[in-house]
């Protein structure tokens, strides 16, 4: 039978649009649903500020009845990555080459038909969300905003001449949170003259998320797919951090009394929702809501943290990752959290990697983005 795409026009097309990976993962045990109220806002440009700066088309895959993938292109206008190139992404088929060839074509269309020479991904949509294609670690369930694909997806982008452009890593902390002798060592020493580290002002958070965005703009400037956030996207990421986050876990570190960097460990909330196949409703929220405020979850996820960058050479500066995992750890260890992740980080930023392997932190799932020439 023929693949037939449709574009993504109406409320339930974007609902089946949603459903294409549940289905297609469904007997994967590693594999963990999102909630659909969380996937409905993510991609509605009314709630998601990056539709603000970006433009971009969803599509369908159809054959034989019934739905069998799903692709994004979009166009991000403040991306850093390759000024040549438009993004796809949110790519999930059954492991059928004539689906996979029909959803790319038509976002490879769409990216030439703007003047776009190369096509780059997956994004799903932005750096600053789920970035990459699993290519190693599908045996442990993915944390929160990573991603987790079929094994086949690799091998048939591949076959339509896409190649590696980069690897980003998640690194997960070795059981028992204990750092390298080395920074164990250094961190014995105390903090240096003129730091302070503090947690998160909760009466003061407005302000404080604006800290965050502030270092997170000015620290990942020069990085490749470097966050840029808008006042838009800061005030919708303290929303968001709200809705799950654990004081006790934002920590911010001065230098002479300027905000210097900061850390954000969130709790893995794919542990408290794997069982709910992406609803809520009628016991979804009570179970959610008692795994994570009750129970407590054993996993945590470090999606943010950034140093300025005029205090890079500075040896307390240079510390500011460690003081702050530390920090964390003590507290993460109250509420039974085992393991951390600490994603992502792209192949070749040496200094992420240097911090992680500092952690006693091990790469445990490698994420790939792909690039073609149109």
């Amino acid at each position: 039978m023929a693949v037939d795409i449709i574009p993504v026009s109406t409320k339930a097309e974007l609902e089946r649009f949603i459903r294409v990976p549940m289905r297609l993962m469904a007997n994967d045990p590693a594999y963990v649903a999102p909630l659909m109220f969380e996937r409905r806002e993510a991609l509605s440009p009314k709630v998601n500020p990056f539709f603000q700066h970006a433009d971009y088309q969803f599509w369908l895959a159809r054959k034989d009845g019934r739905d069998v993938g799903r692709i994004s292109a979009q166009i991000d206008h403040l991306a850093k990555t390759d000024p040549d190139a438009g993004y796809f992404g949110m790519i999930a088929a059954e492991d059928d080459p004539e689906v996979f060839a029909a959803l790319f074509a038509v976002a490879e269309d769409w990216l030439r038909q703007r003047g776009y020479q190369k096509a780059l991904g997956p994004f799903n949509l932005a750096t600053s969300e789920e970035v990459g294609l699993l290519v190693d670690g599908f045996d442990t369930p993915p944390m929160l905003m990573m991603g987790h694909d079929p094994r086949w997806t690799a091998a048939r982008i591949e076959a339509l001449g896409y190649a590696k452009a980069k690897d980003v890593y998640a690194y997960i902390n070795s059981e028992g949170f204990r750092f390298s002798d080395r920074v164990e060592r250094r961190l014995a020493r105390g903090l240096g003259k003129g730091v302070v580290l503090r947690q998160v002002r909760m009466n003061r958070f407005d302000e404080e998320v604006k800290i965050l965005a502030d270092i997170v703009n000015d620290a990942w400037s020069e990085n490749w797919g470097g966050l840029s956030l808008t006042e838009a996207e800061t005030k919708h990421l303290g929303e968001s951090l709200k809705l799950i986050l654990i004081p006790e876990w934002i920590w911010f570190y001065e230098i002479d009394g300027e905000p210097a960097a900061f850390i954000v460990l969130l709790p893995d909330i794919n542990e408290a929702i794997f069982d709910l196949k992406g609803k809520l409703l009628p016991f979804g929220w009570a179970k959610m809501l008692w795994r994570l405020k009750v129970k407590g979850v054993t996993r945590a996820r470090v999606p943010l943290m950034g140093v300025r960058k005029k205090f890079g050479r500075d040896p307390r500066g240079m510390m500011a990752p460690f003081f702050l995992s530390d920090a964390l750890r003590r507290e993460a260890y109250k509420r039974g959290v085992k393991q951390a992740e600490y994603s992502w980080v792209l192949e070749d930023n040496a200094p992420m990697r240097h911090m992680a392997e500092g952690l006693n932190a091990r790469i445990y799932k490698t994420y790939r983005l792909y690039s073609k020439t149109l």
